[in-house]
């Protein structure tokens, strides 16, 4: 898909935490309306020092004025690492146009949930592919403004989830060097194979009672990717009950990959 993307800033917030937090709105043909997101600097990023990028993929259905407070805490971890962070507003959220089709699916999800049941695949489906299809491109088009400023030079990490929308930036975005997953939503069973194309390294975090996720399709979608360093983090817990050691860990493993010698 050939986007030729516009970033125009709509906001600059400096803090006094030595970020620079600025929102902005990204235009793609055919989009509708600019997508939202956010973007956060280390003070120090410059044209003669530029920094890493770890893009915060999160939760569809919260919105990213719901999702900010915990954002924002990802988003001083990375630029702790001396990394910059940005936030996407996804397919169908907040302010964006609805998405009718995925409402409908989001409902049939946590009705079956709600009785005590494992959704369907035709259910997992229609959440996921749709969303995967829509937002990867629009990842890739951010990609490609944040990366056009100079004080953004790479290289460039995916965290979070939606695990799906990871999973696909990993497996075609070359300029994507290492991905953090949060194994927090369902897998179609059809993007096994994009897992098996992951080479990249990759650090699984698993809530080991996540109520609203299938523990075993997560444990098997690690199993899949083909990357030579692999690793998967499992805690007790439910999907909001992740441990403050565990994102320590991630972020020893970003540092790894995107600022070894820093």
């Amino acid at each position: 898909m050939n986007i030729t993307p516009e970033l125009s800033f709509t906001s600059a917030r400096p803090r006094g935490d030595g970020i620079v937090e600025r929102d902005f709105v990204l235009g793609v043909p055919g989009g509708d309306g600019g997508i939202p997101g956010t973007l956060w600097m280390p003070g120090s990023a410059s044209a003669a020092a530029p920094v890493p990028l770890i893009l915060l993929g999160h939760p569809s259905g919260p919105g990213l004025g719901r999702m900010r407070p915990r954002l924002e805490a990802r988003a001083r971890a990375a630029v702790e690492l001396g990394c910059a962070a940005v936030a996407l507003e996804l397919p169908g959220n907040g302010d964006r146009t609805p998405l009718p089709e995925l409402e409908s699916a989001r409902a049939a999800l946590w009705q079956a949930l709600d009785a005590g049941e494992r959704p369907g695949e035709d259910v997992i489906d229609r959440l996921v592919l749709p969303l995967v299809d829509r937002a990867v491109p629009e990842w890739q088009a951010a990609l490609d403004a944040l990366l056009a400023l100079p004080e953004i030079g790479g290289p460039v990490a995916y965290s979070g989830g939606v695990l799906a929308i990871g999973i696909r930036l990993a497996a075609i975005e070359p300029r994507i060097i290492a991905a953090g997953l949060f194994a927090g939503s369902y897998v179609p069973l059809r993007m096994f194979e994009e897992a098996r194309r992951v080479t990249i390294p990759v650090h699984v975090l698993l809530q080991w009672d996540d109520e609203g996720n299938d523990r075993q399709r997560a444990l098997d979608v690690f199993d899949a990717f083909g990357s030579a360093e692999k690793t998967l983090q499992a805690n007790l817990g439910g999907h909001t009950g992740v441990p403050p050691h565990a994102a320590e860990d991630a972020g020893r493993f970003f540092a790894r990959h995107l600022t070894p010698t820093r």
